[in-house]
């Protein structure tokens, strides 16, 4: 092969290296955007403790962690070929090294969409938290009402859903407290 051909077959591959990537980017924030939609939804369920619409949601994250999976996957597969290209090991690929290789726009393009998923991923670590905050909280009240309400060998539950026998004593005096604050 000539030199021209060499170049201009290597010029192809870099143009469609550079649109798989742009199109896993664009996977990626679509998968983010979905994520964070659910996320929300759940956190705003939590707040008003619609137990179904939680758990709906719960299966709905489950899937679509499913999805991010075949994404990893996928992303893996792209680090290596863009590796492989670029003669560097796959866990070394940056996306400015890519850049090199992309033209102005398509650096620019993947440069802009890289900042919006770090954006969505925050947000949606952010939110995750929040409602496992929130979700913790509500069982520990529940767990907490259960103690005060159950009769002494009821089995009940724990905050980690695991079963057990709730044997709290009972306050001296016989009384319910919902708070036994001492200064």
């Amino acid at each position: 092969m000539s030199a021209a051909t060499l170049t201009h077959d290597r010029s192809r591959q870099d143009r469609l290296l550079a649109q798989d990537v742009l199109a896993h980017l664009d996977a990626q924030i679509e998968s983010a955007r979905s994520l964070l939609e659910v996320v929300l939804e759940q956190g705003a369920a939590i707040r008003v403790r619609d137990v179904q619409t939680v758990v709906r949601l719960a299966g709905i994250l489950r899937g679509e962690m499913g999805r991010r999976q075949m994404l990893e996957e996928e992303r893996s597969r792209l680090l290596a070929r863009s590796g492989e290209r670029l003669g560097v090991a796959a866990h070394d690929v940056t996306l400015a090294l890519l850049a090199t290789i992309m033209d102005a726009p398509g650096a620019q393009r993947a440069t802009a969409r890289s900042a919006e998923l770090r954006g969505l991923l925050h947000e949606l670590q952010r939110e995750h938290h929040t409602n496992r905050a929130l979700m913790q909280i509500e069982l520990g009240f529940l767990d907490h009402l259960m103690g005060m309400l159950a009769l002494d060998g009821v089995s009940g539950y724990d905050t980690r859903g695991s079963s057990k026998s709730i044997t709290r004593p009972r306050p001296q005096g016989g009384g319910l407290h919902v708070l036994d604050l001492h200064a």
